[in-house]
């Protein structure tokens, strides 16, 4: 079996363990006779799964019954629209802090529905940096205000949970969902397309209060509505099953591991030795993201030029590391390492570099 150190932005790596048990039961689930792609939503062992998956998720964030899971398809970009459209009037409009493509593309959203307004952005900046606390202007009347927690594409992170003055605190974690403790207690909604850092694509996860869900407006249509999922238990229609039931063997394997604690640590260790080789290279290597705002989960580097660039990705791939290429806007590399991502491959990926520098710097 052929195994590559995979640092592609998401689809990403998955852990191993995970693959391997899904694999084992991938053809009788539960001892049903069916795997558990052709099982009834409705049946008992996919309900069982479902709501496990929705519990483990709350224990790791360290939330109560106050707070619901929910599990809805279309991607973040989905709930880009969902959210303006569900929470926010003329009156009330959603606040946004823009910090790269993401949170810009959620805002873009509520223009279009007239009810977004801006309460910060590092876009004059190429988007090095996520806003600071002071630079942050929400308006008192605002429904809410967003955020993106991490930027995939530009390689930062907030590590600070911002102050809204009461205004409730919505965040896009697509990228960093459940890879450090927070306060999860502070935010009103968090959002997450589970493709980066908890699972195969097909589902967003959905952690909100309750007080926040349980009506929406009745001028929307059905699937739009978040108290649809709420009251159905995210069952109205048949749900991404595969995605959910793989979330759910990823957060149990989270906690197998030490929970949120043990991942910010390996995170931590793993950005420190990526980082480390970018910052050791007499200006080889060149961080996008300014230092107070790196991201654990997507590292972005420049090198001295674009054929070097390319001649690096290349050689990555000969040596078995790939998706190392960076996004468009940003150009360069990018190495994201998620929570599955192994501190082996992480070293591996840091020893190439030395190389490749001592070869052509």
């Amino acid at each position: 079996m052929k195994r590559v150190y995979n640092f592609n932005p998401g689809p990403a790596t998955l852990p191993l363990e995970v693959l391997q048990e899904v694999q084992a039961e991938f053809l009788d689930f539960d001892n049903s006779g069916m795997s558990i792609i052709e099982i009834s939503h409705r049946s008992k062992n996919y309900e069982k799964v479902h709501n496990q998956a929705k519990a483990d998720i709350l224990e790791l964030m360290g939330l109560g019954d106050e707070y619901e899971v929910l599990f809805i398809q279309g991607g973040a970009s989905l709930q880009f629209a969902m959210i303006p459209m569900n929470f926010a009037t003329k009156e009330n409009p959603g606040s946004y802090a823009l910090s790269g493509i993401f949170s810009t593309n959620a805002y873009k959203e509520a223009e279009i529905l007239g009810v977004g307004q801006i309460a910060a952005s590092t876009k004059a900046e190429n988007f090095r940096r996520v806003p600071r606390q002071d630079e942050i202007k929400i308006a008192p009347n605002s429904a809410y205000f967003h955020v993106c927690y991490n930027n995939t594409i530009y390689g930062t992170e907030y590590h600070y949970i911002p102050e809204t003055n009461g205004v409730p605190l919505f965040a896009d974690m697509s990228s960093d969902m459940l890879s450090r403790p927070l306060n999860f207690k502070k935010f009103s909604l968090i959002y997450a397309g589970v493709q980066k850092n908890l699972g195969p694509a097909g589902v967003v996860v959905v952690v909100v209060k309750k007080s926040l869900v349980e009506k929406s407006l009745e001028t929307l249509p059905t699937m739009l509505r978040y108290d649809t999922f709420y009251k159905k238990n995210s069952l109205f229609n048949t749900p991404p099953e595969f995605s959910i039931y793989f979330v759910g063997k990823v957060a149990a394997w989270i906690k197998n591991c030490g929970g949120l604690a043990e991942m910010a640590k390996r995170n931590s260790r793993k950005a420190e030795v990526l980082y480390a080789a970018i910052d050791e290279s007499n200006n080889f290597y060149r961080g996008h993201a300014e230092k107070d705002s790196r991201s654990f989960m997507n590292v972005t580097f420049r090198l001295p030029n674009e054929e070097l660039e390319k001649k690096f990705v290349a050689e990555a791939l000969e040596n078995n590391l790939i998706g190392v290429k960076g996004h468009r806007l940003v150009g360069g590399l990018r190495a994201s390492i998620y929570n599955s991502m192994t501190l082996e491959g992480v070293e591996a990926l840091a020893d190439f570099m030395k190389k490749f520098r001592q070869s052509n710097g």
